[in-house]
């Protein structure tokens, strides 16, 4: 079974068990690290066995993937931000985007009317918005807690936004699993997937020192508050409130005519 997850320390602090053989089980799992981009891409091939994927993604690949009830990444307080080197209005302005199929990229065309979406790595939009090669950047993953010290300023907040229009939790990231998998090892996976969770959040400082491999330089007590922003206990089991906002998600934008919504299968 290949299990795919990105290269950030909220996926290593709750794979950490899992990978570790803290969790014991029958499945033979081998991993796969990449950008949540990539694996949304890789995902359309339907070759992967497990996958970190993004909401968004999910409204395209439903024939092939259920979403497992453990491992999604919510938002409540927080979110994708745009930043910018001072306080612009966005429409119309050049903003660079974590790819096409990220969550934070659907809401971004959600709250904006216009822009122009200049895709590249996540890692790399902080830089983008610094050296000028575009008007404003869209920020995932840990450049949310740490876009100040590069001189930037927030200029759009999308769980507020998200929050404004329906008071839900924000549903950015799901685990899902391919549905040619038998329905056995389907749960099988779900139960370690689960148990995984629950054991970095019982030993936090242990899987947070794996977790560090994937910090890309930020010291231990921000990478602490950055794991614990996502794994927590909407990740150990989705909530009916999350999967109400994950409809909604899915309702919002196919009434502005962006996607399809698909029929939501959550392995519980």
């Amino acid at each position: 079974m290949i299990v795919a997850h990105t290269p950030d320390a909220d996926d290593a602090f709750m794979f950490y068990a899992m990978m570790h053989g803290k969790i014991p089980t029958r499945l033979k799992i081998k991993y796969l690290i990449e950008d949540i981009e990539t694996l949304n891409k890789m995902a359309f091939e339907g070759k992967l066995d497990v996958t970190a994927l993004s909401v968004h993604a999910y409204a395209y690949l439903s024939d092939k993937y259920r979403i497992l009830s453990a491992g999604a990444s919510v938002g409540d307080g927080y979110g994708p931000i745009v930043v910018a080197k001072r306080m612009i209005g966005l429409e119309g302005k050049k903003i660079a985007i974590p790819g096409r199929y990220t969550t934070a990229t659907l809401l971004l065309k959600l709250a904006l009317d216009e822009f122009k979406p200049v895709e590249m790595r996540f890692d790399k939009i902080i830089d983008a918005v610094r050296t000028d090669k575009v008007d404003a950047g869209l920020l995932i993953h840990e450049g949310q807690i740490t876009y100040e010290r590069y001189g930037l300023m927030k200029v759009l907040d999308l769980w507020e936004f998200w929050n404004d229009q329906t008071g839900l939790p924000l549903p950015l990231g799901v685990n899902v699993i391919n549905r040619r998998i038998p329905e056995e090892d389907q749960r099988e996976f779900l139960r370690v997937m689960k148990e995984s969770i629950r054991y970095a959040l019982e030993n936090v400082d242990e899987a947070l020192n794996y977790a560090m491999n994937y910090s890309r330089g930020l010291e231990r007590e921000l990478v602490r508050e950055f794991a614990l922003m996502y794994v927590n206990d909407y990740t150990y089991e989705m909530p009916p409130k999350v999967v109400k906002a994950i409809e909604k998600l899915f309702e919002i934008a196919e009434d502005r005519s962006i996607l399809k919504k698909p029929m939501l299968d959550i392995l519980f």
